[in-house]
């Protein structure tokens, strides 16, 4: 943790005891809560949190990141009980400048409540997913996803709709 990051675990957060396989961080100013009851899954795999200087990473209540990435430059947020599955990858920003007509675009991505985003899917800066929404396994969400929608593929593209999943597993 850099000077003057913050990191807030609230009660209730679980893991497994896998030395080096869950690692925040924070970058200088850079603030991360993680809400009541989350659970960070790492016997499957690292769950890996970086906040960039000044960034902020809001996990919600009953959040659940099994073997994940999220990489914040400005904002990450994930709802109530908002699951990323094993080997995905959420990024608020193109990590770095293309050339230099193409500079490096930074923009909040949220997970609003009940979302669930499958195994090996990518979530890039901008994107909103609706609550109740489900991301297929290996999709690239390149675009905002309305709630109650399925979406899955390279980009990803609406397949369906989802009912409520406040009761999911």
């Amino acid at each position: 943790m850099a000077p003057g990051a913050e990191l807030q675990i609230d009660e209730g957060v679980v893991t497994e005891w896998r030395p080096g396989a869950l690692r925040f961080d924070l970058g200088e100013g850079a603030r991360v809560h993680v809400g009541r009851g989350a659970w960070l899954r790492t016997d499957a795999g690292p769950v890996q949190i970086v906040a960039f200087p000044g960034a902020r990473v809001v996990l919600g209540p009953g959040s659940f990141l099994n073997g994940c990435y999220l990489s914040a430059k400005e904002s990450v947020t994930l709802g109530e009980r908002a699951f990323v599955g094993m080997g995905s990858r959420i990024f608020d920003a193109d990590q770095h400048d293309f050339d230099a007509e193409r500079l490096e675009k930074v923009e909040p991505v949220v997970l609003e409540e009940h979302v669930w985003v499958a195994s090996d899917a990518t979530v890039l800066r901008g994107v909103r997913i609706g609550a109740h929404s489900v991301v297929g396994t290996r999709s690239v969400v390149t675009r905002s996803v309305p709630a109650h929608t399925l979406v899955a593929g390279v980009p990803a593209k609406v397949l369906g709709s989802v009912g409520d999943r406040s009761g999911a597993r």
